[in-house]
């Protein structure tokens, strides 16, 4: 492998990597069902070539910084488009929480990240560590935003065992709160449909529901459909980019053409399956506000990406993450893209920049107002 080859790699986020034929016993080169020769990594030679891969990155290093023309001018453009912003600080110690326990006082932290989520003009994530209070900042951000008139008919889904507890620590901090609290026995098929109902034409302050049930409720059809047609749009799009600069055999066309028969097989069988007429979908259950609590089960969302081996970032996305992001997609159009709010005591995004792309994007897909939003731990 030549200095162009290992800059080529390094360019593309990749690790230099030589393989080789294998051979069989006999010396002669193995070829698979489709008659290409298997190839192998050899790890001795790899090794001899990611260390020059090193080097060439370190020289390069070296090269932007020696000029100081060149290094003031990058700087000026890094600070410029990077470095030029300074994060809207919260504070919420006014606040009145009007019903809420007089036994219990908020910490300012708690205080501060409910203002966040009030104040900001949009989505919010809230990535507290755990056992910091994220369960009382949610339960305060849904009784005071409706208090304020910012929601009507917030939803809260946890995960499946901790839904009783949600409603417990509810109305230990709002006694007078009207909450309902599905179970896993009022999403049985037979009772499904009453909850629904239940659901569409309460008064409640909140409905807290587990994460495999509010996977259950579906968008409309229609709707679906528009938001999978949408994304093979984009990846055809990305496709014809790619295609323009890449070989059309490369790692990163045949990933993003995975994609495209992924969704287009998605959207066969949404077309051949038949919509129940009485069965509520999600819009019309009238929820304007949803809070997700450990939100990082839903992170696995599909990142065409021409890096590999990154920690992280999966070949195949997440159905659920999918389903999760269409909600959290007519939500911003029914308000403005203020109704979601993420909490988790693990984040999934790191100070390193490639572990970050598969989260970023749904938070950037989500319209979440910036990612330092939530105080990143």
């Amino acid at each position: 492998m030549n200095a162009y080859e290992i800059i080529e790699a390094s360019l593309n986020m990749k690790k230099a990597q030589i393989k080789e034929r294998v051979k069989d016993e006999k010396g002669f080169d193995v070829r698979d069902e489709k008659g290409k020769y298997i190839l192998a990594v050899n790890q001795d030679k790899t090794m001899v070539v990611q260390s020059k891969q090193e080097e060439l990155k370190r020289k390069f290093q070296d090269w932007i910084f020696a000029d100081p023309g060149r290094r003031e001018t990058l700087t000026n453009i890094y600070n410029e488009k990077f470095n030029s912003v300074r994060l809207r600080e919260y504070d919420g110690s006014h606040l009145n929480f009007v019903g809420m326990n007089s036994a219990i006082t908020l910490k300012p932290h708690q205080k501060n990240a409910v203002a966040r989520s009030l104040y900001s003009n949009g989505n919010t994530l809230i990535a507290h560590e755990v056992g910091a209070g994220k369960t009382f900042e949610m339960v305060a951000i849904a009784m005071e935003g409706k208090r304020l008139g910012l929601h009507s008919k917030p939803l809260i889904t946890a995960p499946n065992a901790l839904t009783e507890q949600w409603g417990e620590a509810f109305r230990t901090l709002y006694p007078n709160s009207n909450v309902l609290v599905a179970t896993e026995k009022d999403f049985k098929p037979e009772n499904r449909r009453d909850l629904f109902a239940k659901i569409a034409t309460g008064d409640w302050d909140a409905v807290i529901i587990g994460h495999s049930q509010f996977d259950m409720i579906h968008l409309s059809r229609e709707r679906e459909l528009d938001a999978l047609y949408s994304e093979v749009d984009k990846l055809e799009a990305a496709l014809d980019e790619i295609s323009a600069t890449s070989n059309k055999g490369s790692y990163s066309v045949k990933q993003v053409e995975r994609a495209i028969k992924s969704y287009t097989d998605k959207i066969q069988k949404l077309l051949e399956k038949t919509p129940k007429e009485d069965m509520l979908c999600f819009e019309q259950l009238g929820i304007d506000k949803i809070f997700v609590d450990e939100s990082q089960a839903y992170k696995n969302l599909d990142t065409p990406t021409k890096m590999q081996n990154v920690s992280g970032i999966g070949s195949g996305g997440s159905g659920r993450s999918m389903q999760l992001l269409m909600k959290c997609r007519y939500l911003d159009e029914v308000t403005g893209g203020k109704g979601v709010i993420f909490a988790s005591g693990t984040p999934v995004i790191t100070g390193y920049q490639r572990t970050k792309m598969p989260i970023l994007r749904c938070l950037k897909q989500m319209s979440i107002t910036d990612e330092s939003d939530a105080h990143f731990l």
